[in-house]
């Protein structure tokens, strides 16, 4: 790596440490409004504060403002402080533009269109399928490929459910977003070469499953929409089924 390349990184690890940093701020403050203690806020009754659904958002935010703080000071400690604020900092190459432009497009609409209206598990196997086939090996038409399928997904789901979401109403929304991630996923096996590829449908559907799993019936943790088309039926066989076999 020449200077002038490692200029360049370190000045931009300091434009995301700082974005990082806010964006773990306010989330932290956002999360703040859930209670901890067994209190009544937000029409949210709180009870141990093991159970509170504040402690995983918690301890996600506060490892991200750390890190960040760790990324800011060895950005500085290298350098990284002198080009921040020149064309150092802000030389992006249109290559680069294009696949930030894309990934923000991605969780923009996932953040706000998906999380609160699709059922968490098809959502979050959505995202998983678009960030492993848009970005792995860097090829322009995967990103915008899969940019469009969030975008899609993202906006059915925020144009018929807008501005509120619908839980209980039926699954419009999450059978659209699952067919458009069948959809990805079938064109990512057929277009992508490698293990990499060939794992997306395992991890896109396994680390979903695993997650809202352990955070309902693990960790006792609220998750978003347990109306959902998946999780409503999990819940069911977890509470109908499954517990009343070792309770006996």
């Amino acid at each position: 790596m020449t200077p002038e390349d490692k200029a360049i990184l370190r000045a931009r690890d300091v434009w995301g440490a700082l974005g990082l940093m806010v964006i773990s701020a306010f989330f932290l403050w956002r999360t703040s409004f859930i209670p901890l203690f067994g209190e009544n806020r937000a029409g949210v009754s709180g009870a141990d504060w093991y159970n509170s659904a504040a402690i995983v958002p918690l301890g996600i935010w506060a490892a991200l403002f750390v890190l960040s703080c760790v990324l800011l000071i060895i950005a500085l400690r290298d350098g990284g402080g002198k080009g921040a604020f020149t064309a150092v900092g802000v030389g992006w190459n249109r290559a680069e533009a294009f696949r930030i432009a894309t990934i923000a497009v991605i969780l923009s609409f996932y953040i706000f269109g998906l999380v609160p209206r699709v059922d968490f598990i098809i959502g979050s196997g959505l995202l998983i399928t678009c960030l492993i086939f848009g970005y792995h090996g860097g090829h322009p038409y995967r990103m915008l490929t899969a940019a469009a399928a969030m975008l899609l997904a993202g906006s059915y789901a925020l144009i018929v459910h807008f501005p509120q979401a619908e839980w209980n109403t039926p699954h419009d929304d999450d059978v659209v977003t699952l067919l458009i991630w069948l959809g990805l996923t079938v064109w990512a096996l057929i277009r992508g070469r490698g293990p990499v590829i060939r794992a997306i449908p395992f991890i896109a559907a396994l680390v979903p499953l695993i997650l809202v799993t352990a955070m309902a019936f693990g960790f006792r943790q609220n998750v978003p929409n347990r109306g959902g088309l998946f999780f409503a039926q999990i819940e069911y066989h977890y509470y109908v089924t499954l517990r009343p076999l070792w309770q006996n």
